[in-house]
C-alpha cells in the first residue's frame, strides 16, 4: 500500500489519519520525541502522531526555546544594567584635587623645585659664584671678605644644598602622590570597563552560540510545518481531481 493512502491511528486520540497528515514518532527530532514520550510513555518509534497534535508539541518546543533565550538575555541585560548603574567609583580629576589641597609650604616647595631645576637657576648660581670669587681674588671695590679657599662660599653652598634638598623632596613626594592617585583612578576605570566588556562578551557569545542556532531551529520547524501543509494541500487537490 502506498504511504499516501496508508491510514494510521494517532497516538494522542487514536483517530485515524492518512500518513501524509502526520509523522512517525521515530522520524521526529529527539526533543519532540522526549516531549511525546513524557506524555505517552508506552509510545514506540513506529507509532504515528497526526499533524493536528504534532503542531502543539512543535509550538511548545518553540515557546520553550524562545522563553529560554528570553530569560538568558534578560539575566545578562540585568547584570549589564547593574554594572552601568553602579556608582561605586568616581572618575577623579587628579590635577584639580591636588591643586585644591595645596598648602602654602607645598606651593613654596613646588616653586623652589621648578626654579632649582631650570637653566635660569644654573646660570644665575654660576654667575654669583664667579662674581664672588673674582671680587675676593681681585679685591674689587676694596672687598676681600672671603679670601681663598672661599670658606664662606662653601658654607653658603652647603646651606643652599641643605635647604634645597628637603624642598625638592617635598615636591617629589607630591609628584609621587599624584602618580598614586592617577594609578588608583586608572585602576577603577579599567576595572569597570573590563567588567562591562566581559558582560558584553557574554551577551555576544550567547547570541552566537544559543540565539542564532535556536532561531535557525525554529525556522527549520516552520519550514517543515509549511512543507507538511503543502503536502496536505497537494493530497487534497489529488483527491478532488479523482472525484467525478
Amino acid at each position: 500500500m502506498l504511504k499516501s493512502t496508508l491510514k494510521l491511528p494517532c497516538i494522542v486520540d487514536q483517530t485515524t489519519a492518512e500518513f501524509t497528515d502526520g509523522m512517525l514518532i521515530g522520524d521526529l527530532d529527539a526533543q519532540l520525541q522526549a516531549a511525546i514520550l513524557s506524555d505517552y510513555p508506552q509510545a514506540t518509534a513506529d507509532q504515528f502522531i497526526c499533524s493536528e497534535h504534532l503542531v502543539h508539541y512543535r509550538m511548545a518546543k518553540m515557546d520553550q526555546m524562545i522563553q529560554k533565550d528570553y530569560q538568558a538575555n534578560k539575566k545578562i541585560n540585568h547584570r549589564l544594567t547593574q554594572i552601568l548603574a553602579k556608582n561605586t567609583y568616581q572618575v577623579v580629576d587628579v590635577n584639580r584635587q591636588l591643586e585644591n589641597s595645596l598648602t602654602f609650604g607645598q606651593k613654596v616647595a613646588d616653586a623652589v623645585a621648578r626654579f632649582g631645576g631650570s637653566w635660569a637657576f644654573i646660570i644665575i648660581f654660576i654667575g654669583i659664584m664667579l662674581l664672588w670669587m673674582f671680587v675676593n681674588l681681585l679685591q674689587l671695590f676694596g672687598l676681600h671678605f672671603d679670601p681663598y679657599p672661599f670658606i664662606l662660599l662653601n658654607l653658603f653652598l652647603s646651606m643652599v644644598a641643605a635647604i634645597q634638598a628637603p624642598l625638592i623632596m617635598m615636591s617629589q613626594n607630591r609628584a609621587a602622590e599624584y602618580d598614586r592617585l592617577q594609578a588608583v583612578n586608572d585602576f577603577r576605570v579599567n576595572s569597570k570597563s573590563e567588567e562591562e566588556i566581559r558582560v558584553l562578551h557574554t551577551k555576544v557569545d550567547h547570541v552566537i552560540q544559543e540565539d542564532t542556532p535556536n532561531l535557525l531551529e525554529i525556522q527549520k520547524m516552520q519550514t517543515q510545518m509549511l512543507g507538511e501543509i503543502q503536502s496536505q494541500l497537494n493530497e487534497l487537490r489529488r483527491l478532488q481531481a479523482k472525484q467525478p
